[in-house]
């Protein structure tokens, strides 16, 4: 979660010099245009519980979000090679 609100705090040093609106809608066109809907639903979680260590207009920027449909997001790839044991017993 950390490296999330990193990135979310430095698209809001980015927007922040346009002014609080500006501000605020180019946060969540940003995250809404560029983040993977799994990104955004562990932020949402983040949020709802009280969304630590994000600047306070980032803050207000992704509580102007809707929801992300929990349906839709992907399932995790699998790994090519899974842990585990690989020797074979005979």
């Amino acid at each position: 979660m950390e490296r999330l609100v990193y990135m979310a705090n430095q698209i809001g040093k980015f927007f922040e010099p346009q002014g609080h609106e500006k501000a605020l809608k180019g946060v969540a066109k940003h995250v809404k245009d560029f983040w993977d809907p799994r990104m955004r639903a562990r932020m949402e979680d983040h949020l709802a519980t009280g969304g630590e260590g994000l600047a306070p207009v980032v803050f207000e920027a992704l509580k102007t979000l809707p929801p992300v449909s929990r349906d839709t997001i992907p399932a995790p790839k699998p790994t090519l090679n899974p842990p585990g044991p690989t020797a074979v017993h005979h």
